[in-house]
């Protein structure tokens, strides 16, 4: 049995599809391009998926992460492009390599987002975001299964900085609008139990400093992976995998030579 590991998208009107409706899609999508998969056992086999950390809908993504396991090797750019090709345009397979070591979920420890908010000024989102960095809690409320439950906003953001919007970071959805001010905000928070999503800490924001959009925040996932503490960054969760596959021909031409000496 091979594994695959597979980073795709959310993009544009996409952003809307729910991840049950993802899953269907992407179901569809091995059935088209005829991909040799593992089912589970029982009554009712389902292919053997597994989803990491789905981003909420409603909101974009270039860094959503699933495993495939296969009962037939297959290279993996190909099984990527066959993929891609199967999938609806904003539906989008960027990434592939085979599975060489464990855990990927463990590796997807944080996430590295981007909220554009439109009409609103850069010095209104500086204000803001540095009353929210000087806190030392923000307390936000959201609604859950079990009602609603307060919680702390603020110990899981691991970054919060405001930019401007120059030409690199205008919005290519035409629902937004172009002739109002727009300050982008990039947030960097880790994966923490409850979870604290963009929309958190945008309510954190309107608590400690009244920081409201006239229109909902353009939120986009743009990475996710382990945080380095040191660095402040989000680490590449497929990139042990692609050392590990590097590494392989050298290793089986170590052993070769070894066993040969013997």
């Amino acid at each position: 049995m091979q594994r695959v590991r597979l980073r795709y998208t959310k993009r544009g009107r996409l952003r809307f599809t729910s991840h049950r409706d993802f899953q269907r899609a992407f179901e569809r999508a091995l059935r088209r391009a005829e991909v040799p998969m593992a089912y589970s056992a029982g009554f009712t086999p389902h292919p053997k998926v597994s989803y990491a950390n789905a981003a909420p809908t409603g909101t974009g993504s270039e860094a959503e992460y699933l495993e495939i396991a296969l009962t037939e090797a297959r290279d993996p750019e190909r099984l990527r492009a066959l993929l891609d090709e199967s999938l609806p345009a904003g539906l989008d397979i960027v990434d592939a390599v085979e599975a060489r070591t464990s855990g990927l979920a463990d590796r997807l420890t944080a996430s590295v987002w981007e909220l554009r908010l439109d009409g609103v000024a850069l010095a209104d989102a500086e204000h803001a975001v540095d009353a929210f960095m000087k806190a030392e809690t923000v307390e936000v409320q959201r609604k859950m299964k079990n009602g609603m439950r307060t919680f702390d906003a603020r110990a899981a953001v691991a970054g919060l900085e405001a930019q401007g919007a120059g030409p690199e970071t205008q919005s290519p959805q035409p629902d937004r609008p172009t002739d109002q001010p727009c300050a982008i905000l990039r947030l960097v928070v880790r994966h923490v139990t409850p979870a604290v999503r963009p929309d958190d800490v945008l309510s954190g924001l309107r608590a400690v400093a009244d920081l409201a959009p006239p229109v909902p925040a353009a939120v986009t996932r743009l990475a996710q992976g382990l945080f380095d503490e040191e660095t402040g960054t989000v680490t590449d969760p497929l990139a042990p995998d692609r050392e590990a596959v590097a590494a392989a021909p050298l290793m089986a031409a170590a052993t070769a030579a070894a066993t040969a000496s013997a």
